[in-house]
């Protein structure tokens, strides 16, 4: 895609997914069709995180300054990011309020009220909230925002610190299974001490990478330790009777897992949807002649009920417009599968299936309709991943060299390989470049360490 951004801008306005006209920089407003597929996506993830015993909650915006501060090391990594709130009406308040940044300390402080003893472990909680960042750099809809929509943060609390690293485990599982069913190919990396989540032991994290070549951090998984039970006090009763501070996990996923799959799977005529996050599955559009209009519209309501009943989220469009644009409309949507019906079709008892993800055209026997659609929508599927999967291999290249090479050289390469074909270049690891001298040297991101067909590797790639 040769200007991704303009594309991405397009499509986020003539899909009516997401309005950026409001009048802060950094925010913007989900229209309907965005919102649904914000809804089926973040649906997913919630029945992912259930299924393994987590507990949906929702705590405030607001966060008392003493209270934010009380993590000294934590919102240092934030202190430049923070919207304040000085005044209620009038009236200057005697303890500024924080417009939460991510929520580790209002959490943990009420944690403390409900942990005493290891039977009241372990505790695993997440919630799906807006938070507040005062981002300087260049903003971009639903990538970087100062007013994040969208955030999925899990907290969890354990007894000891291999329950906290099993959490780890389960929490990387089930966010493969989460980009997996959303298409979405992902390279996993423990990111440099550098670049941790501030307060945590150590950080991983999911990046994709988009059209344009740059690479996007899509979720994070954190091994806090104790470091901020000890804070805020976490302490509990063992099974011994002695006294311990809990190990913690959280981790985060953002509006970029929606900015994802808009700019994975789409195409230069827009949109095209994974069937299990497409506000519209299935549309029908009936081809309506004089003299025979009845029999086509019956029809497509009888295809439409059928459809309906069987879970399937389908929609008739029967507006008075020539039918070439409804198929550009809802081809712009993403809409996977396009049913058509026209006289010759209700006489010969068929009907025309469209794909949106490859194009093809063909038609079908009416008795077959409701189990090919549902097998189809599945191989929809199954094709996007595949294809987004061969897309993202073409963006990954392995950099050779010797362990006596020297830095400069490694750097060079490097930086040619981001300059010409973009993406990620992986280095066979060497503590000689994992530092920050080599970040600044092939002027680019140190994703951290990844495993790639079974060897170690520093990723390294360009960023938003």
């Amino acid at each position: 895609m040769e200007n991704f951004s303009e594309w991405y801008s397009e499509i986020l306005e003539r899909a009516e997914i997401y309005d950026v006209r409001y009048p802060i920089k950094g925010c913007g407003v989900y229209l309907p069709y965005g919102f649904k597929i914000r809804r089926y996506t973040f649906d997913i993830l919630r029945r992912l995180l259930e299924e393994r015993g987590h507990e949906e909650v929702l705590f405030p915006l607001l966060i008392p300054e003493d209270l934010l501060a009380k993590e000294g090391e934590h919102i240092k990594g934030f202190e430049d990011e923070v919207f304040w709130v000085t005044h209620g009406g009038k009236k200057p308040l005697e303890v500024k309020l924080a417009l939460r940044p991510t929520s580790e300390t209002s959490i943990y402080y009420m944690m403390k009220l409900w942990i005493k003893v290891h039977k009241d472990l372990p505790i695993k909680l997440f919630q799906v909230v807006n938070t507040f960042r005062y981002e300087t750099k260049h903003t971009r809809p639903l990538i970087r925002l100062r007013e994040i929509m969208t955030f999925k943060e899990a907290h969890t609390a354990h007894a000891t610190m291999e329950d906290a690293e099993n959490q780890v485990k389960e929490a990387i599982e089930i966010y493969k299974e989460f980009f997996h069913e959303l298409g979405i190919p992902v390279i996993v990396s423990r990111r440099p001490e550098w670049d941790k989540f501030p307060g945590a032991e150590y950080t991983v994290a999911f990046d994709t990478i988009f059209p344009d070549g740059r690479a996007i951090q899509i979720g994070t998984v954190h091994n806090l330790g104790q470091n901020f039970s000890k804070t805020f006090d976490l302490e509990f009763e063992t099974l011994e009777g002695g006294k311990d501070y809990v190990y913690q996990t959280c981790y985060g996923i953002s509006d970029r897992a929606i900015a994802s799959i808009i700019a994975i799977h789409g195409d230069e005529k827009g949109l095209i949807l994974p069937p299990n996050v497409a506000p519209i599955q299935v549309v029908i559009v009936p081809l309506l002649f004089k003299g025979k209009r009845e029999i086509v519209e019956n029809k497509a309501t009888e295809l439409y009920n059928l459809l309906k009943e069987t879970g399937i989220r389908v929609k008739i469009d029967d507006r008075d417009i020539r039918p070439g644009r409804k198929f550009n409309d809802w081809e712009l949507r993403g809409v996977p599968v396009r049913i058509e019906v026209g006289p010759k079709d209700v006489e010969n008892k068929m009907v025309t299936i469209y794909r949106r993800d490859t194009g093809e055209k063909y038609q079908i026997k009416e008795e077959e309709v409701k189990d090919e659609i549902l097998n189809l929508l599945e191989r929809i599927k199954d094709n996007l991943r595949e294809r987004a999967k061969e897309r993202m291999e073409k963006y990954i290249t392995l950099v050779d060299y010797t362990e006596d090479a020297p830095i400069e050289e490694v750097g060079n390469r490097v930086k040619e390989i981001l300059k010409e074909k973009k993406g990620i270049a992986l280095i066979p690891y060497s503590e000689s470049i994992y530092n920050e001298d080599f970040e600044e040297k092939i002027e680019a991101s140190i994703l951290g360490t990844t495993e790639y067909n079974g060897e170690k590797y520093i990723a390294v790639g360009r960023t938003y």
